[in-house]
């Protein structure tokens, strides 16, 4: 049945739904000309619509509706022709209004699917409810005065997409895998930065139990502002083994609003859970139903870019790689990119294994992007042209790619520079064999009765006597010659 959670009763399946709220890339906000760069100083990004100064109209941003549409085709979903802007109403210092514009009963986008990849290889859709646009509030501050809470309005107005998905997912690591796989579709048709730190990628996470076996969707709680997959992952934990502790002890959920404390790892509670009518949701007067053009959305499709899923399946055809290695690469489009530069008339395994491997590892440990990687895609790829025509091992490879992280030297420069050419010449090789051989008769002796094992040692010897050089093959070869006369 996959993730349980055992209990003292029994087993509890965990059920999670995920509202991602995704700000839209563009320069300025949905419904005014401010703009959405992040790290401005305080209230610098504010127009008179974005304070809710009174007379001020909503003027909505077409580039924010088009973002929505690619994003809603990115996931395979109903675009609605025709949209409705509401008022959602609430009192809060960070949203002059007293209201939020966002999208209620009728949303631009509808349901669509997203599909993760799980770690036994298989494949799991998850539905998608709705994506509907609104504008963000603003921040409060409330640590940088003793008595006081500071607002920032620069966030307030910029466009969000809130992305719903159905109740499917049922385990931490589920939930995860869609917000890694949500945000790299995202980054690939360039609708959201995906930036978690910089808070253009937040989670909500409503999570309930049941016991196993049980088709019922009991009371929920919502996690509100999660920024980190791993805090989503870690908050889903405890919040589901709270609901397990409170059933088994006899007691009952409040539906609530809860937060999650990153530093004692618990998640605690906010404010019991609004209800839809406790926002006094009405279409709003000062904008006109959103009705968009067929042939827009249409030219809007025709446009998207190769997406992750139909990359993965186009690198296991035409590269033969495995669906891991494969969703490995894709995870990010400039990732993808790269390895296809790397692997461009070249061994495709060789790259993948060079790419997803001491590549990715360099990359991690410089804190470079891959947009101004620690070793070019043209240097990697001489370095495998060097290992496919014999000049360098595997292992002598490996000294040379070191060598080359953080500088712009290519791999035949340093292989000459440095002296490390693969030895080839059998002569030389024989006579690395034996120079060990002489010096360890009781060894040779050993083999000759029959402890094969030690052929294992003789050749981390020789390997050993040439600095690493000796091609491994011929090496093999040549030793298990010597010991058969």
């Amino acid at each position: 049945m996959g993730y349980l959670l055992q209990g003292e009763t029994g087993d509890w399946e965990v059920v999670i739904g995920l509202e991602v709220h995704a700000q839209v890339t563009s320069k300025s906000k949905l419904f005014s000309g401010a703009p959405t760069l992040f790290g401005g100083e305080p209230n610098d990004q504010v127009s008179f619509v974005d304070a809710g100064f009174p007379g001020m109209l909503p003027v909505l941003n077409g580039y924010c509706v088009e973002q929505a549409v690619r994003t809603g085709l990115g996931l395979n979903a109903q675009i609605n022709l025709t949209s409705v802007f509401a008022r959602k109403n609430y009192f809060y210092a960070d949203l002059p209004q007293g209201y939020q514009i966002s999208q209620y009963e009728l949303p631009i986008v509808g349901e669509g699917v997203l599909t993760i990849d799980m770690p036994d290889g298989q494949t799991k859709h998850i539905g998608i409810e709705r994506l509907h646009l609104e504008q963000d509030a603003g921040k409060s501050l409330h640590d940088q005065h003793p008595t006081k809470s500071y607002i920032d309005l620069n966030r307030s107005g910029v466009a969000l997409m809130e992305i719903v998905s159905k109740p499917d997912l049922r385990s931490p690591e589920e939930a995860g895998l869609y917000i890694a796989k949500l945000r790299s579709i995202l980054r690939y048709l360039g609708t959201c930065d995906g930036n978690m730190q910089e808070g253009s990628l937040r989670c909500d996470a409503n999570v309930s139990v049941r016991p196993k076996g049980s088709t019922e969707l009991r009371t929920r709680c919502e996690i509100k502002n999660v920024n980190s997959i791993k805090f989503v992952q870690m908050a889903i934990e405890f919040e589901a083994r709270r609901h397990i502790e409170i059933y088994e002890s006899g007691g009952t959920i409040r539906q609530e609003t809860r937060l999650f404390d990153s530093v004692k790892v618990e998640t605690r509670s906010m404010r019991s859970k609004e209800m839809a009518h406790d926002y006094r949701y009405f279409p709003d007067p000062d904008l006109l139903p959103l009705v968009l053009d067929p042939k827009m959305v249409e030219t809007i499709k025709a446009g998207l870019p190769e997406l992750p899923d139909d990359k993965k399946q186009r690198f296991t055809v035409e590269y033969g790689l495995s669906p891991y290695d494969a969703g490995v690469l894709v995870a990010e489009k400039a990732s993808a990119e790269f390895f296809e530069t790397v692997a461009k008339g070249r061994d495709h395994k060789l790259a993948s294994n060079w790419v997803s491997g001491d590549f990715f590892a360099a990359l991690n440990a410089s804190g470079k992007t891959i947009e101004d990687p620690p070793v070019s895609a043209k240097n990697l790829g001489e370095l495998i042209d060097l290992i496919s025509d014999g000049t360098l091992s595997g292992r002598l490879a490996k000294d040379v790619f070191a060598l080359m992280v953080g500088t712009d030297k290519s791999a035949s420069i340093l292989v000459e520079e440095k002296g490390l050419r693969q030895v080839t010449d059998t002569g030389a090789i024989e006579a690395a064999i034996d120079q060990v051989l002489a010096a360890n008769p009781d060894k040779v002796a050993e083999v000759m009765a029959g402890k094969d094992k030690l052929m294992g040692w003789f050749v981390g010897q020789v390997m050993k006597s040439t600095q690493g050089k000796a091609n491994p093959a011929m090496l093999n070869e040549l030793l298990a010659k010597r010991f058969q006369k």
